[in-house]
């Protein structure tokens, strides 16, 4: 489905309001890349960089940020939207992957959502010492500190995460309009100087500086792949705001703005301005330059935030799908769903950040890590739209191959160009999502293994309901609700209850969560009720990857459609089980069997993930062999 079909019309009026937030959430890591890509673009010369040098590299960025961005990311990716939600979990959920079917394109979404965790903690490591070493464009006097500089503000940036962003949240857009038209007027004053940079439109430069240059051209693909790192978080933050918000906010500031800058400073090399130290800030007049260090930090602040906030909203939709164990998430502001704390996932990122900054200490060694973890996650992008140009837009093979050819094709280069930078940094990325990968893979693998266990025993109710009028169980005052995995039959965890307890409430209840392939269910589609046996019903309560299942709530739907449930009489009845390894051989591996175990003894308990009060829940141990 597209946008335009899964989201109302939006008012004229909100459309700049939301454009202008988008500026603060969505283009703080693409908008902050001039302090670093020029930069390391002319640091691959092997001498110093000559006129056609600097137009070629100058070319190639403007066209890499059209190509990439304007045309795969804004014209097509984000017309390809799961009911508004966009990113690469969003995209393989949208294409109804089921793991038995289609084993292959489960495998590419993951890796490529488990990537987006390497380029989160590189982001804001290389984002916030690109901007400090404008001091030294001061005062060398300030060397020194830069790092213990960034240590600092990146740990406290880790450490107010706890408190939300609402607060400070409204004034990012207005930082980062600031932000883009600060560096736009940089690079008009570049310019002004040596117009003759804005030859570089004409892409024959930059593809005669690619393919006349030897191994050194296309190597510069990894460098010149910087400019565009910050794409995919237009098409995964798209469902905070809509596609027309971003699209307003990147083709009338940020796009502009960016393409400004970047001629501005290819401009002031083109001068004869040396291109040792910082180029952005070579661009700041002197009496300014204090005031443009302070603006970068507070911006490159900003883009981290954004991307801390995508690594929880990643986190969450890949709990909901299956595919993490449940963590501790904390809503932070009862304004938007977006705002959450996930404690794990941010203290880990930070330990990341700040080792990464504090190991390689400039921005320019962290440029060689940086790169290669987002040019894959693109490169899996392009490989699941093309699944999605055939089987959701229904174009014809020929169309939607070539299409997908050009995307491959470029998005292919810029990932063996970052390639060459392995051995430089750019392990670390693959090192980190290779471990998140790893994670999703056995916890996935475990959890179906304790399911296909619990599924070996089904008990029909029918049969279970004879058994206990013959064995004259006792029945009990009130309501008995039981959690279950089961589509059908007796749950288990009734069972144990009945054989340790030896009775059973006069009412009963099953609860199943289903999490559905969308972001969101409809509320006229959330739950469906049916009386198994008179005084026995079955609650089927679906919910998106996008929501926070709440068993209380869907229990009070439940009422209008015959559900007879007293909320204040009710028993919560939760199963804990303690996973053993099987003795027949055909269990999990022992290596993968003791990681999940560990994880499941770590995770979240089932009562808080589903919101139900601790006063009303009964748990009961059970152990299952996987």
């Amino acid at each position: 489905m597209s946008s335009a079909t899964s989201r109302p019309h939006l008012p004229s009026g909100r459309l700049p309001v939301l454009a202008l937030t988008a500026l603060g959430i969505v283009f703080g890591d693409i908008g902050t890349s001039p302090l670093y890509t020029f930069k390391a673009i002319l640091g691959t010369a092997p001498q110093g960089p000559d006129r056609l040098a600097i137009l070629g590299a100058l070319s190639l960025v403007l066209w890499t940020l059209f190509i990439i961005t304007t045309v795969k990311y804004v014209c097509f990716a984000m017309r390809v939207d799961n009911d508004g939600e966009g990113g690469i979990l969003a995209l393989m959920a949208l294409l109804g992957i089921k793991k038995h079917q289609r084993p292959a394109i489960v495998a590419v979404g993951l890796f490529g959502a488990a990537l987006i965790y390497g380029d989160g903690t590189i982001t804001p490591a290389i984002s916030v010492l690109s901007a400090l070493e404008g001091l030294n464009m001061v005062t060398s006097t300030f060397d020194p500190y830069i790092v213990p500089a960034a240590v600092v503000i990146l740990v406290t940036l880790f450490a107010l995460q706890s408190n939300g962003t609402s607060a400070i949240g409204h004034l990012f857009g207005p930082v980062m309009l600031l932000w883009f038209v600060a560096i736009a007027a940089l690079g008009i004053a570049g310019l002004v100087k040596h117009p003759s940079a804005l030859a570089a439109i004409n892409p024959v430069y930059g593809l005669n500086y690619l393919f006349s240059s030897g191994m050194t051209g296309f190597l510069v693909l990894g460098a010149v792949f910087l400019c565009v790192t910050g794409a995919e978080a237009l098409y995964a933050d798209m469902g905070h705001f809509g596609r027309r918000p971003i699209n307003l906010a990147w083709f009338a500031i940020v796009f502009p703005s960016l393409i400004l800058n970047y001629a501005g400073q290819a401009a002031l090399v083109l001068e004869g301005a040396p291109t040792d130290g910082n180029i952005f800030f070579r661009l700041c007049p002197e009496g300014l330059l204090l005031p443009m260090v302070v603006l970068a930090t507070v911006a490159t602040i900003i883009a981290s935030q954004s991307i801390i906030t995508g690594a929880f909203s990643m986190t969450r939709q890949a709990i909901q799908l299956g595919w993490l164990p449940r963590l501790q998430i904390k809503q932070t502001s009862s304004e938007g769903y977006g705002q959450i704390y996930v404690p794990t996932v941010n203290w880990l990122l930070m330990l990341a950040t700040v080792g990464l900054t504090v190991y390689f200490r400039k921005s320019d060694n962290l440029a060689a890590a940086y790169g290669i973890a987002v040019s894959l996650t693109m490169l899996m992008t392009s490989a699941l739209l093309f699944i999605a140009m055939r089987e959701i837009w229904h174009w014809n093979v020929v169309a939607a191959a070539a299409a997908a050819a050009v995307f491959l094709t470029i998005d292919g280069a810029f990932f063996l160009a970052n390639l060459a930078k392995v051995a430089e940094g750019g392990y670390v990325p693959l090192i980190l999502a290779s471990g998140v990968y790893t994670i999703m893979w056995i916890w996935h693998r475990g959890a179906a293994a304790v399911s296909g266990r619990l599924r070996e025993q089904i008990v029909a109710v029918p049969d279970f309901m004879k058994k206990i009028a013959a064995e004259a169980v006792p029945r009990v005052p009130g309501t008995a609700v039981f959690l279950t995995r089961l589509t059908e039959g007796t749950p288990p965890v009734m069972l144990w209850h009945v054989k340790h307890n030896r009775a059973l409430h006069q009412r009963l209840v099953v609860v199943r969560v289903q999490v559905m392939q969308i972001p969101r269910v409809s509320e006229s589609d959330r739950i469906t009720v049916s009386e198994v046996v008179p005084n026995f019903w079955r609650v089927e309560a679906s919910f998106g990857f996008m929501e926070r299942p709440n068993i209380p709530e869907v229990l009070a739907a439940s009422k209008s459609l015959g559900c007879e449930v007293d909320l204040d009489d009710v028993t919560y009845y939760v199963g804990h089980e303690t996973v053993v390894r099987r003795e027949d051989g055909l269990g999990l591996p022992a290596w993968q069997e003791r990681f999940f175990v560990a994880m499941e003894r770590n995770a979240v308990h089932v009562s808080d993930f589903f919101s139900l009060p601790n006063n009303q829940v009964v748990e009961i141990g059970r152990q299952v062999a996987i």
